[in-house]
């Protein structure tokens, strides 16, 4: 069984300044058949002030298995190359192939090619212009749709990792976007919405997935005091209590 519920859209990031066909689109396939890209910094205030560098033991242990190797060493590559040109830097396609070990780029359909487009669906790379890849230099917790995915010890190494991350973030910054998540979270609830919808509407605004979930959890304590030994994420409103001051 798995260990987290969850039916939420996955965050909905902040998007580069200018518009360009994402993969999937008429015309994006053929960025690939190009021999060099223009790779840039996808610029992110929130991921980039709560997300993980590509290089970190999270990225490995848990996005890894979600996106494939290839993709992940080429995020761990780029943000390399991003500590030493910060606007941005041209890669050699079929160079990076062979670096990473697929023995050269061959074509848009070959497995260096599956790699980037798998980068772009999972919104951790983005079509920016032809020839342009703003790719993210630190990148966000798993959604819980992805954690569903992982292998169950995965799962359980997940939830002591969110649990030991929560206490190690102290900073104003990450206080204050907790806070705000917590009141939109109980202002929610307490309008009527399940605990699901709540968490999904709080992705929409653009909330930090590991603090949807967090502020959903102190919501439902808050409104539905001991209500977690009956299914609370399926749970109406009840009475409603009144709201402390955030810790």
């Amino acid at each position: 069984m798995a260990l987290i519920d969850a039916h939420q859209d996955p965050i909905q990031p902040e998007e580069p300044e200018d518009h360009s066909n994402p993969a999937g689109e008429p015309g994006a396939p053929n960025q690939l058949s190009r021999s060099t890209l223009r790779v840039i910094p996808w610029r992110d205030p929130l991921v980039d002030s709560l997300g993980l560098d590509p290089r970190s033991w999270y990225v490995e242990q848990f996005w890894l298995p979600i996106v494939g190797p290839t993709c992940t060493w080429f995020l761990r590559r780029a943000a390399t190359r991003f500590e030493r040109s910060e606007p941005g830097f041209v890669l050699d396609l079929d160079e990076t192939a062979r670096a990473l070990g697929l023995g050269g780029r061959q074509g848009r359909h070959s497995p260096f090619a599956r790699a980037l487009s798998r980068c772009i669906t999972f919104e951790l790379a983005r079509w920016q212009g032809p020839g342009t890849l703003a790719v993210r230099r630190t990148l966000p917790p798993l959604a819980r749709r992805h954690v569903l995915r992982l292998p169950l010890p995965l799962q359980e190494d997940h939830l002591r990792w969110t649990a030991t991350a929560r206490h190690r973030v102290s900073s104003p910054s990450f206080e204050q976007h907790r806070d705000r998540a917590r009141r939109l979270a109980l202002g929610l609830v307490a309008l009527g919405e399940t605990f699901d919808g709540a968490e999904t509407q709080l992705l929409r605004w653009g909330v930090h997935p590991s603090l949807t979930n967090e502020a959903v959890t102190w919501a439902r304590q808050v409104h539905l005091p001991g209500s977690l030994a009956s299914d609370p994420r399926r749970g109406g409103p009840g009475p409603a209590g009144s709201e402390p001051a955030c810790p």
